[in-house]
């Protein structure tokens, strides 16, 4: 076993070395294993998942003496360890060494542990030297969707569309910052006092979000949305109710014959989720350009390049951003760009892209509706101190925008499409708009889940028909429109 350095270690005698100092220097040997801390003297447990869900076995609340034998273990490894060769093994090669050297110690040390709680610090140390410590077990359940981090002794866990309280503690908000630090730096950005707030990601495309004293009063506070291992499809859309079979069917449609789409909705509704479920149904030969604050869109067309905004540096120098990346775009030959999410001037360029050749461009909106929508899109371009008459703005967006799609978290915690909008044209100073499907509620049930029902709106021939035509998809478009209708007479 490599890693132990003359009578360094678990073998020297007398007493056991203190705990480590928060936080160590990180090296550049070993980044993942360096600024290791030790979990606090609070209880740390596996968050059972709700009841919905099969419960699995809740670990028993930890106790000072397990997180004192895990400080003194963990002291005794960081002095036998060899940084340099453990940076050189993959991560599960690394894992095992640790875990190697570790039974080690418990046994030289002489600690009286059960096999269960023997396994259980095994899994913990490792977590901290080569993952985000606490986070771990959270990060490895595929049910949460959002993690939320309140300081070091607040975590609040997202599960089944419902917030409730995780039993995850951090030792302290160094050990916090440490891990968000630790986050951050992957993606080649920083947050300390200086630089406060930082956008990142994780490895599987999870959003990150860090803001640290002195903004966040209480301590870091990290808030991670997470991605699924596996994406979402329509299809799965469609078996958790949040759009119909012809709704679908209607969406592929959208998404193959180039419409211009914006997917409209609120924080969490899953505006994302829909992108991505829509970019399954471009042509494989169409060359594909992402703009995103943070890269977490998972194309999987062979002809796609990703872009990603840059904050500006700690000189206040060196941002790039949405509005350089979708400008950048068009002279990248593409055929479709797609923006993760419009919050700025940059929708001003997105439209000129879409009237300028680059149909099925596609975007995100943070709206309540489709009107909603449309508006919020008149005002960024004014807050871009572009000096245009109203009437002329709404022309350019009325003339861009092919659909409207309004994605919906209800009060219950599930999420639906609730309208699908195809914008017609003006009149006078009105952009018009109408609805080729909407959900309506139609109450509850005794558990408080909502009920309603995908309607059509009767319209038969879309403004998008010819364009359907063109792709050899009108027959398939009539078909689904008259089995929506047949479904809600």
């Amino acid at each position: 076993m490599f890693g132990r350095r003359g009578n360094e270690g678990p073998a020297k005698s007398g007493s056991v070395a203190s705990p480590p100092s928060p936080p160590r220097t990180p090296s550049a040997a070993a980044p993942a294993a360096s600024n290791v801390l030790v979990e606090p003297a609070q209880q740390r447990q596996q968050v059972a998942p709700p009841s919905m869900q099969t419960p699995t076995r809740r670990r028993p609340a930890r106790t000072e003496e397990y997180y004192d034998t895990k400080s003194q273990v963990f002291s005794a490894l960081i002095d036998t360890i060899d940084l340099s060769q453990l940076s050189k093994l993959d991560a599960e090669a690394a894992r095992e060494e640790i875990r190697d050297i570790v039974n080690d110690i418990i046994t030289i040390k002489n600690f009286a542990m059960s096999i269960s709680e023997q396994e259980e610090l095994l899994e913990d140390i490792c977590n901290d030297v080569l993952g985000y410590g606490p986070l771990e077990p959270l990060l490895a359940r595929d049910d949460i969707a959002d993690i939320m981090v309140n300081g070091a002794g607040q975590t609040f866990i997202e599960v089944g569309g419902k917030t409730v309280e995780s039993e995850i503690r951090f030792r302290d908000n160094a050990q916090l910052l440490s891990i968000c630090q630790r986050i951050v730096s992957q993606v080649g950005r920083r947050v300390d006092e200086s630089s406060p707030i930082c956008d990142a990601r994780l490895p599987d495309g999870s959003r990150v979000n860090v803001i640290a004293p002195p903004l966040s009063i209480d301590g870091p506070a990290l808030t991670i949305r997470k991605f699924k291992r596996d994406k979402l499809t329509l299809d799965q859309l469609v078996r958790f109710g949040a759009i119909t079979p012809e709704g679908a069917t209607l969406l592929q449609i959208i998404g193959r014959v180039r419409c211009n789409v914006v997917i409209s909705g609120g924080t969490g509704s899953g505006k994302t989720t829909l992108l991505n479920c829509l970019t399954n149904y471009i042509d494989r030969d169409e060359r594909v350009i992402t703009c995103e604050d943070t890269a977490e869109l998972q194309l999987q067309q062979p002809h796609v390049v990703r872009l990603e905004t840059r904050p500006p540096n700690i000189e206040g120098e060196g941002e790039i951003t949405m509005r350089d990346l979708v400008k950048n775009c068009l002279r990248m030959r593409p055929e479709r760009i797609i923006v993760g999410e419009v919050r700025g001037p940059e929708v001003f360029d997105l439209l000129q892209a879409m009237n300028t050749g680059h149909d099925g461009s596609m975007g995100t909106i943070h709206a309540n509706t489709p009107r909603e929508c449309l508006s919020r899109m008149e005002s960024m371009i004014a807050m871009g101190g572009f000096s245009l008459p109203a009437k002329t703005v709404r022309e350019i967006i009325s003339t861009s925008v092919d659909v409207v799609i309004q994605a919906a978290r209800l009060r219950d915690g599930s999420r639906r499409i609730t309208q699908i909008t195809e914008v017609i044209g003006m009149e006078g100073d009105v952009i018009i708009t109408q609805d080729l499907m909407r959900y309506e509620i139609e109450g509850e049930d005794a558990s408080g889940r909502i009920i309603g029902r995908h309607m059509s709106t009767g319209v038969g021939k879309p403004h998008f028909w010819d364009r359907a035509r063109y792709y050899n998809e009108e027959k398939r478009l009539a078909a689904a429109l008259d089995e929506m209708e047949n479904k809600s007479k």
